[in-house]
């Protein structure tokens, strides 16, 4: 299970230093997959896998973000000034959308990401704008739009344990931002839901009597740790490709990768 794991947190690392994923988009279905398999469906940790498997994907973006955005930071790709505008807006969502998770069933928060994956790929492709090619600049938002989608992006993005990409790339690319950027920016915007929203999953499911040692909540500290070291050799192997990628190319995979974890976890209950 571990050498999987390993092997989970490095693609976790691609993904985040040039997707922005924070590593949610592969660390939720791999890991929720593993607990099932290796435990089954019906043990205590196999009922909790779903939300073992966000908590411990939120607490990884921590480690995994972190790094990435120093990364982009030394290539200059991080418009710093408009991450400010969103961190504390995304740090308050973020308790709120550990909460709901905490108090919905594994099986909701499953099809929760399941339908936002759904609707981010279909409004990706069937509205203009996120495939074409980007602007130079990107178009600011007003002060009530910035803490109206900055509480939502949050919100969603702990509920589901997905990094910043989940929201702050499609907005960014329709406001204008190349991949480059947008992914640039997913990466800081997740930190602050990745600190919040761990700590609330830590908090509200500390007395949780079905998980045994090694967890703190519903975290996987086991997990956190093999994943982290395989996010950093990850992390270190994609930094290269950042802003090389062609931008067109660049948005057809993301759209790809999204899809792929779609299938994977529609098909594996």
């Amino acid at each position: 299970m571990y050498s999987v794991l390993l092997l989970c947190g490095g693609v976790a690392g691609v993904t985040t230093v040039l997707f922005g994923f924070g590593g949610g988009f592969v660390v939720v279905p791999l890991l929720y997959t593993l607990l099932i398999y290796v435990h089954g469906p019906e043990s205590g940790i196999g009922q909790a896998a779903m939300h073992i498997a966000v908590a411990t994907s939120t607490a990884l973006m921590i480690f995994a973000a972190s790094l990435s955005t120093w990364r982009h930071h030394l290539r200059q790709t991080v418009q710093w000034h408009l991450v400010r505008q969103l961190v504390g807006y995304i740090a308050v969502g973020a308790v709120l959308g550990a909460e709901a998770a905490v108090s919905l069933s594994g099986e909701w928060v499953r099809w929760a990401f399941i339908g936002y994956l759904s609707i981010t790929i279909a409004d990706a492709v069937l509205r203009p704008g996120f495939l074409h090619q980007a602007e130079s600049d990107v178009r600011p938002m007003g002060r009530g739009v910035t803490a109206m989608t900055g509480t939502l992006i949050g919100a969603v993005a702990a509920l589901l344990g997905v990094g910043g990409s989940v929201m702050t790339v499609p907005l960014m690319r329709r406001r204008g931002a190349s991949m480059t950027a947008a992914t640039a920016m997913a990466n800081p915007l997740s930190l602050p839901m990745a600190v919040s929203g761990t700590a609330t999953y830590v908090l509200l499911s500390a007395n949780h009597p079905a998980l045994g040692d090694g967890y703190a909540g519903y975290v996987d500290l086991r997990a956190l740790l093999v994943l982290a070291l395989g996010s950093w050799l990850g992390i270190r192997l994609a930094s290269t490709w950042i802003g090389r990628i062609p931008d067109r190319l660049h948005a057809r995979v993301y759209l790809l990768l999204l899809t792929m974890v779609l299938v994977v976890m529609v098909f594996v209950h």
